[in-house]
C-alpha cells in the first residue's frame, strides 16, 4: 500500500495536527507500518596501513570457510559476517596512495589539486565530493520517519591534531572535511550536555544567525556562498539542540571513567568508552549513521599493551621476509578485529528498542582500510568485512570479486537504505551499479 506522507494526508483532509496521535495507529491509513518500520543502522570502522593478506583473507569462498588468524576474533559472529575480497579503490589523480586511500575511501571521487605534499606523488587538497555516510545522513534526515537528532556521529580514537587528507575520511561536501571527535569526554558532552547550557546556546546561535544575515548583502557571490554554508551549519546546530529538549532516552547515559588522558597507551580505554557512547547513542536513536576512525592513514600508534614498541606505520613498510615485523602486524590487525568483535557483542547484547531481536540484527558494521597491503601501498583488495543485519546483505559467507571499483560497494550501501542512486562519486567507476551478489 502506498505510504502517504503524514503532513500531506492531514493537509488534504483539512485535519489539525492535534488529530495525528489519534490517527497514527490506524493501519488502513498507512501510518502504522511507517511508525513501526524496522530501523537500519550503519557503522563504518576504519583502521590504517593495510593488512597481511595471507593471514586475513579466508581461502574458501561461500558459507564453508575458515577464519584466518587476523579475523579469528569474529568467529562468534560467523553467521552474521560477510567478507568481500576484490574491492579496489580505482580513483586516480593527485595525492599519494595514503591520501587517496583515506579521503577517497568513502567519497569515491578525486582529490582537488592542492599544496599538501605526500610521499613521492603529486600534492593534493581535500576530496571533491561528499562521503557515503553523509549522503545517507542527508537522505535519512530529509524524511520525518527516519530523522534523528544528529543524523550522523563521527567517533575517533587518537586522531592527530592536524587536519589534512590523511586524517579525514568523512566529507559533508566538496572541500568540506568533517572532524571526528576522539575525546570520549567531549563526545559525552555533545550527546548529554546540560539542558540549560543547550538552551543558552540556542539563544546565542539565533543572534549569530542574524548577525551573519546583516552582512550578507555586502559580500561577493563567492563569499555569500561561504556565508550560506556557515548559516546552514548554525541552523543545523540549533535543530540538534532543540530536538534534545523533547528527546526521551531508551537508555540512560553511560558513565565514563574520569581523568584518562589521550595517549597510545590508553587507546584500549578510549576505545571502550567510545564504543559505550556509540551504542548508547544508537540505542537512543540519536543517529542511525556513524563512523569510527582509529588513528589515521599513515597511523603511527605504538601499541605497548601488545608489547609492540614500533610504530604501526613503520612496521607496515617492513619487507614480507621480515618475519618478526609481520608477526607484529598480524598482532596489531588482530587487535582491531577484536575491537570489531567487541562492538558487535555490545550491539548483540542490547535488545532492539521498540523492535525484535538485538541491535546487531538492525545494524551493519563495516571494517575497512585505506590500503590493501601497507608496504606496497596497493589500493586493490581493500580489507572489507561486514558484521550484522542492518543492510540486509546475505551473511555467513565469503565473497570473491574481481577488482570491482569500491564505488559500486558504496552504491550498494545506499541502495540497502532505499536510496536508489544511479552513481556515487566518480560515475566512471560505478559500472553496472550496485553489487547484486551482496544480497
Amino acid at each position: 500500500m502506498f505510504q502517504r506522507n503524514r503532513r500531506e494526508f492531514m493537509r488534504d483532509l483539512g485535519l489539525s495536527a492535534l488529530a495525528l496521535p489519534l490517527l497514527t495507529g490506524l493501519p488502513s491509513l498507512g501510518f502504522a507500518a511507517e511508525s513501526n518500520a524496522a530501523k537500519q543502522r550503519l557503522i563504518i570502522m576504519f583502521s590504517p596501513n593495510g593488512t597481511i593478506p595471507g593471514e586475513y583473507w579466508p581461502d574458501q569462498e561461500g558459507t564453508d570457510f575458515t577464519f584466518k588468524r587476523i579475523l579469528a576474533p569474529l568467529t562468534p559472529f560467523k553467521d552474521k559476517t560477510l567478507i568481500v575480497k576484490g574491492i579496489g579503490d580505482q580513483v586516480k589523480g593527485d595525492g599519494d596512495s595514503h591520501m587517496r586511500g583515506m579521503s577517497c575511501l568513502l567519497t569515491g571521487i578525486e582529490l582537488f589539486p592542492g599544496n599538501i605534499q605526500g610521499g613521492s606523488h603529486t600534492p593534493a587538497g581535500w576530496a571533491s565530493g561528499l562521503s557515503i555516510d553523509q549522503e545517507l545522513k542527508n537522505f535519512l534526515q530529509s524524511q520525518e520517519a527516519t530523522r534523528t537528532r544528529f543524523g550522523s556521529l563521527e567517533f575517533g580514537v587518537n586522531i592527530p591534531e592536524r587536519a589534512d587528507p590523511w586524517t579525514r575520511m568523512v566529507y559533508a561536501g566538496p572541500n568540506k572535511p568533517v572532524s571526528p571527535i576522539d575525546d570520549p569526554y567531549q563526545m559525552f558532552a555533545k550527546l548529554y550536555g546540560k539542558v540549560e547550557e543547550r538552551e543558552l546556546l540556542v539563544s546565542v546561535l539565533d543572534d549569530v544567525y542574524e548577525d551573519l544575515n546583516r552582512v550578507k548583502h555586502k559580500l561577493s557571490k563567492e563569499d555569500q556562498r561561504k556565508l550560506d554554508d556557515h548559516q546552514g551549519f548554525v541552523r543545523q546546530m540549533e535543530n540538534e539542540l532543540r530536538n534534545y529538549k523533547s528527546e526521551k532516552l531508551n537508555y540512560s547515559a553511560p558513565s565514563l571513567t574520569p581523568g584518562i588522558r589521550e595517549s597510545d597507551q590508553n587507546m584500549p580505554a578510549y576505545t571502550e568508552m567510545q564504543f559505550n557512547l556509540l551504542v548508547n547513542a544508537l540505542a537512543n536513536d540519536m543517529s542511525r549513521i556513524a563512523t569510527f576512525q582509529f588513528t589515521n592513514s599513515v597511523g603511527n600508534a605504538r601499541m605497548h599493551w601488545l608489547d609492540i614498541k614500533d610504530s604501526h606505520h613503520e612496521l607496515s613498510h617492513k619487507p614480507n621476509d621480515d618475519k618478526e615485523s609481520m608477526e607484529k602486524l598480524i598482532k596489531i590487525n588482530t587487535w582491531y578485529a577484536e575491537q570489531m568483535a567487541a562492538l558487535a557483542k555490545k550491539l548483540a547484547d542490547t535488545p532492539e528498542p521498540g523492535g525484535s531481536g538485538s541491535m546487531l540484527d538492525h545494524t551493519t558494521i563495516i571494517w575497512t582500510n585505506e590500503l590493501g597491503i601497507g608496504n606496497a601501498h596497493t589500493l586493490d583488495d581493500i580489507p572489507c568485512v561486514m558484521v550484522g543485519g542492518g543492510l540486509g546483505f546475505k551473511t555467513g559467507r565469503t565473497l570473491k570479486l574481481n577488482n570491482v571499483p569500491h564505488n559500486r560497494l558504496l552504491l550498494s550501501i545506499a541502495h540497502a537504505f532505499g536510496h536508489n542512486l544511479k552513481t556515487f562519486g566518480n560515475p566512471n567507476h560505478c559500472g553496472d551499479g550496485p553489487l547484486s551478489l551482496l544480497t
